[in-house]
């Protein structure tokens, strides 16, 4: 794991990187825009394996106009009876617009299948028609990209307990996340299989090790705008008109308002 094997990245060559690449990502969002394109990335792998916080990059300096997030919830009963990539279809990308899936259509290769949320005959199923439907998606135009992000099972072992540890963090943590402790081999058996049923050419899986999450967001953002043919699109030109002089408005007085009291006065 890159995490075990390099030093970690330091905090100053990081967040320089990470400005330099946000602003491509910046450049790339307004060339989707301007051409119209669909940008599909796909954020999987294990619990407290980096890929929010990832997410949370690649989103912090976007329009959320034009690219948004679709972390989707359990399914409610009505949508358990639909075909199973139908509620995923919706939350697709129109043109000029980005779609980040923080976890996906993939639950059902993984955490459906592990705990036994779905039968053995949906799951495989799923298996035979996930190829399909990606290659749909290709053909129709998509530009589709998978990450699975891989963490050993110390350092996700770690995570989950500073978790544990802090109150801003504890509603990371879920009872299933500390039953995948347990399920790791199983959890590992899925992956495998997954990923030889669905990493195929049109659309194939890009593995991400984040034990040192620095790097594993450095390189997915890198990677991920070395595989989209975006270009430079020159921006509106846009002047600061002068601010015109006053027709006598008067603000009412302040006491007929209610202001939000000054806490930082108190510090």
């Amino acid at each position: 794991m890159a995490g075990k094997d390099e030093a970690a990245l330091p905090r100053k060559t990081y967040e320089k990187e990470l400005l330099r690449l946000q602003a491509e990502l910046v450049r790339l969002q307004e060339w989707v825009r301007a051409e119209g394109a669909r940008l599909v990335v796909v954020f999987e792998g294990r619990d407290a394996a980096g890929k929010g916080g990832t997410i949370k990059r690649v989103a912090e300096h976007l329009n959320p106009r034009v690219a948004r997030i679709a972390a989707l919830p359990k399914p409610t009963e009505r949508e358990r009876t639909q075909w199973y990539f139908q509620r995923y279809v919706e939350h697709l990308p129109a043109a000029g617009e980005i779609v980040l899936f923080d976890r996906s259509w993939y639950n059902r290769a993984g955490v459906e299948h592990v705990m036994g949320f779905c039968t053995r005959e949906e799951y495989q199923l799923f298996l035979r028609q996930c190829p399909i439907f990606e290659r749909m998606l290709v053909e129709d135009g998509i530009l589709l990209r998978k990450y699975w992000f891989s963490v050993s099972d110390a350092v996700q072992q770690e995570r989950f307990r500073r978790r544990l540890d802090d109150p801003l963090r504890r509603w990371k943590l879920s009872p299933m996340d500390l039953e995948s402790i347990t399920r790791w081999e199983a959890y590992s058996r899925a992956k495998d299989e997954m990923l030889v049923h669905t990493d195929i050419s049109e659309a194939p899986w890009y593995v991400v090790e984040s034990d040192d999450k620095r790097r594993a967001r450095l390189n997915m953002i890198a990677h991920l705008l070395g595989t989209v043919p975006y270009r430079d699109v020159p921006p509106p030109v846009l002047e600061l008109p002068p601010r015109p002089p006053s027709t006598g408005y008067e603000r009412p007085p302040r006491d007929l308002q209610t202001y939000v009291p000054d806490h930082a006065a108190s510090l």
